[in-house]
């Protein structure tokens, strides 16, 4: 793996914000399948497929929405790993290049929300799926169980991310292994459930029904992962191919996503029951199809799967929690970061009563500015035609100054803009967006429009076509500075 084998397994890792040395920068594209696919070949891919038909579209229409929005989300991850391999920095230090030194903390800040966000939702699933299944085995599945529950994933991901890099790149070469078989032995037990009869009957819904499962599907897959992309090619050599980088980000990380949504929508749509049973428990849910034989190996690949994303969540927004000024160690930001998932989870698990209507106001509400963020930064990184200047990410007085204001300013008035065109009708606390759907003849909060969510594509595409058309030439003329 990148990083070689200069750092034993059970070392911690050493580095932290800091630009990796030309002596540490190994490895090939390739390598980078195995943390992208181990980070989402998690069974919640299967339970997508009943939040998906939730919108009120047909198979084929969930199938399309599905097949774009994952393979283009995680395509935006592509191109920002690209950054990485170039600067040999974390994600959210070379964002300094396009919001300056001190104008990023606002961008990192968001993507340290969103990421322990992500690492909460994923300990969840894990605590509430192990409950359940052993419920159905007999059992208990109370709080003693959700508490072991919670206690072993919180080893595995703290662990992990105390750990860094090179113990997180072979913990996920054996996830991927480990829950790619089992999961592939899951799907072979549910295909008998599968009736395509009931499945090719569900009615097509409107235009702007498929395009708000298709960014639905964007902010739960890739949007979630473009803050973190740069994380884990920082250690590759720069010679390295962008497009080895762009491809084996792209495919180790939809490839099992795309395959699980499929199936998962083929079970939802043959079952009435199950698809209202996973808004409620989204992985344990899926237990009830298998025989009782086979649903400890099921709590295996669900746990091992939800560990191998937040593995790498914590990773990164311990990362992020440096990059916004935390002065400590990268371990001592990965341990406050597991211990805020802890409590979140305790929360989630023994106190709240719903979990689906929370987890997508989050999605849509925190993806518009991370997707507004990740137009600025592809916009900088398609302007540049080499790597960074190191030393002047870490200096307000370097060339990319304290704070890039336009960068800045795109990225509140797309937020703006965007959580007035987007709408979380499961969440109340949510009720105030989707402001600008009425004003823009859109129908308003009750409008066929409102479920579309457009405000998270029209965040990444204005912050894009602003920053592409205005600092073109300031990249460029920063390029040409000499130090």
């Amino acid at each position: 793996m990148p990083g070689g084998d200069s750092v034993a397994p059970l070392q911690v890792e050493a580095n932290g914000i800091n630009v990796i040395g030309d002596d540490e920068r190994k490895g090939t594209p390739r390598q980078l399948f195995w943390p992208w696919f181990g980070a989402n070949v998690s069974v919640l891919g299967l339970s997508y497929g009943s939040f998906t038909l939730g919108f009120g579209i047909s198979f084929w229409q969930a199938a399309i929405a599905g097949l774009v929005g994952i393979v283009f989300s995680f395509l935006l991850c592509g191109f920002v790993a690209v950054a990485g391999k170039r600067g040999s920095a974390p994600t959210m230090i070379l964002s300094r290049a396009a919001f300056g030194v001190r104008g990023n903390w606002v961008a990192t800040a968001i993507s340290w929300v969103l990421t322990v966000g992500w690492e909460t939702v994923l300990t969840v699933l894990a605590t509430l799926a192990t409950a359940t299944v052993f419920t159905q085995l007999g059992w208990g599945g109370g709080a003693p169980v959700k508490i072991i529950a919670l206690v072993v994933v919180a080893v595995l991901t703290i662990g992990g991310g105390v750990m860094g890099f090179d113990l997180i790149m072979r913990m996920q070469t054996v996830i991927t292994i480990v829950t790619a078989v089992l999961t592939a032995v899951f799907i072979a037990f549910v295909i008998p459930h599968i009736d395509w009869a009931k499945v090719s009957a569900i009615p097509a819904g409107s235009t702007a029904s498929v395009i708000g499962a298709l960014v639905f599907l964007m902010t739960g897959f890739g949007l979630g992962w473009v803050n973190a992309a740069a994380d884990y090619s920082r250690y590759l050599p720069r010679s390295t191919s962008s497009r080895a980088v762009i491809g084996w980000t792209t495919f180790g990380s939809a490839l099992a996503p795309v395959v699980l949504l499929i199936m998962g929508l083929l079970l939802a749509g043959s079952s009435p029951d199950l698809n209202k049973a996973i808004a409620a428990d989204p992985i344990g849910a899926l237990a009830s199809v298998l025989p009782t034989w086979y649903l400890v190996p099921f709590v295996i690949v669900a746990v091992l799967g939800l560990v191998g994303g937040a593995v790498l969540n914590i990773y990164s927004s311990g990362l992020a929690l440096l990059a916004a000024g935390l002065k400590a160690p990268r371990f001592a930001a990965a341990l406050i970061d597991g211990t805020i998932i802890i409590l979140g989870t305790i929360y989630v698990a023994f106190f709240a009563d719903d979990f689906l209507g929370p987890f997508q106001g989050f999605l849509i509400t925190l993806g518009t500015p991370i997707a507004a963020w990740c137009g600025v930064m592809l916009a900088d990184i398609a302007s540049r035609r080499g790597g960074y200047a190191e030393a002047d990410l870490y200096d307000p007085k370097g060339r990319y100054g304290s704070v890039r204001w336009l960068a800045v300013g795109v990225v509140l008035v797309s937020t703006v803009v965007g959580w007035g065109l987007v709408t979380n009708t499961y969440a109340d606390w949510l009720s105030w967006q989707g402001y600008l759907l009425g004003p823009l003849g859109l129908g308003g909060r009750d409008g066929s429009w409102a479920a579309a969510n457009l405000g998270v594509l029209a965040a990444l595409v204005i912050a894009f076509v602003v920053t592409w058309a205005s600092q073109r030439s300031r990249v460029r003329a920063q390029e040409l500075v000499t130090v």
